[in-house]
C-alpha cells in the first residue's frame, strides 16, 4: 500500500466515522424528540430523513473507498456493485429531495399573510409526510426496481462500451441508449429539485430583508426588536442550503467527468466521492451550529 492510498484511507475513515457518529447522534435526538413532545416539528421530520439519508450515502460511499484504499480491492461482484450504486443514488436522491421540502416548507411558513403562499400555510404541514414517502418511492423506484427491470429483461445483452476501476468496483456501462435513458430518468428529478430550492430560498432572503426593514422600522421607534424563531430558522436553513448547494455542484461536476472519461484516474476517482461524502458529514455540524439545544 503507497503513502497516497494511505493518506486517502485516512481521509475517507475520518469522513465516515465522523459521519456516522454525528447523523446517528443527530437521528436519536429527533427520535427522542418524536417519543417525548406532544407536538412534532414537521421540520424534525424532514430533518429525520435528511440524516438517514445522509447516512446512506456516507455507508455506501466512504466504507466501500476506505476498505478499497487500505487494499481490499474490488471486494463487490456485478450485483454487489449494482446495488451499492443504487443505495448511493438513492441516499444523495433523498438527500436532494429533504434538502428541498425543507426549503418549501420554511418558505410557506415564513410568508406573509398577503402572500401567494398564505393558503398553503395551514396544509403545509399535513403533506410533509405524504411528501417524503413519495420522494422514497421515486428515488427507489428510479435507482432499484428500473435497472433491475432492465436486467432480466435484458439478459441476453452483453455488449458493454466500457469499464472502469473504481477500487472497489468494475463500474460496467451498458449500451449508451441505456445510459442516455437512465441520465434522464436520474439527473432531471435532481435538477428540478436543486431549481425548487434555489427559487425557494431566494423568496426566504427576500422575506428576511423585509423583515429585517420592520425591524430596523420598529427600532427607530425605540421599541426593542426581538429576532423571531422562525427568522434564526430561515437563516440555519439557509446556510444550509448554500452549503448543499456549493457540494452539490462541486459533486456534479466531478461525478460527470467520471462518468464520461473512459480511463478514470485514480485522483478524480477518489476526488468526487470525497465530496460527495462532505456535506453528508458536514451537515449535522451545522444543524448542531444553529441549535444550542442539539449540541
Amino acid at each position: 500500500m503507497s503513502y497516497r492510498d494511505l493518506i486517502v484511507g485516512i481521509i475517507f475513515l475520518s469522513q465516515t466515522i465522523v459521519g456516522i457518529v454525528e447523523n446517528f447522534s443527530l437521528l436519536y435526538h429527533y427520535l427522542f424528540l418524536y417519543h417525548t413532545e406532544c407536538r412534532v416539528r414537521s421540520t424534525h421530520l424532514i430533518l429525520r430523513h435528511l440524516t438517514i439519508a445522509n447516512s446512506l450515502v456516507i455507508l455506501s460511499k466512504g466504507v466501500p473507498h476506505t476498505m478499497a484504499s487500505f487494499g481490499l480491492k474490488h471486494f463487490f461482484n456485478e450485483f454487489g456493485c449494482k446495488l451499492l450504486f443504487c443505495v448511493q443514488r438513492v441516499g444523495r436522491g433523498m438527500s436532494i429531495g429533504s434538502i428541498c421540502l425543507l426549503t418549501v416548507f420554511q418558505t410557506i411558513m415564513i410568508s406573509p399573510m398577503n402572500s401567494c403562499w398564505k393558503e398553503f400555510k395551514v396544509k403545509a404541514p399535513k403533506y410533509i409526510g405524504f411528501s417524503i414517502s413519495l420522494c422514497w418511492i421515486q428515488f427507489m423506484f428510479v435507482n432499484l426496481v428500473f435497472p433491475l427491470l432492465y436486467v432480466f429483461s435484458n439478459r441476453s445483452m452483453k455488449n458493454f462500451t466500457k469499464k472502469g476501476d473504481l477500487g472497489y468496483c468494475l463500474a460496467v456501462d451498458h449500451e449508451t441508449i441505456t445510459v442516455s435513458v437512465y441520465a434522464v430518468l436520474i439527473v432531471f428529478p435532481e435538477v428540478s429539485l436543486c431549481g425548487l430550492t434555489i427559487g425557494a430560498s431566494s423568496s426566504m432572503v427576500f422575506y428576511l430583508h423585509r423583515h429585517k426593514q420592520r425591524v430596523q422600522y420598529i427600532h427607530s421607534t425605540n421599541v426593542a426588536p426581538r429576532s423571531s424563531a422562525e427568522s434564526r430558522a430561515t437563516q440555519s436553513i439557509l446556510v444550509l442550503v448554500s452549503t448543499f448547494v456549493s457540494f452539490y455542484f462541486l459533486s456534479s461536476v466531478f461525478h460527470v467527468c467520471v462518468a464520461l472519461l473512459c480511463n478514470r484516474s485514480w485522483w478524480l476517482v477518489n476526488t468526487a466521492a470525497m465530496i460527495s461524502v462532505c456535506f453528508p458529514t458536514v451537515c449535522p455540524f451545522l444543524l448542531m451550529g444553529q441549535n444550542s439545544a442539539i449540541s
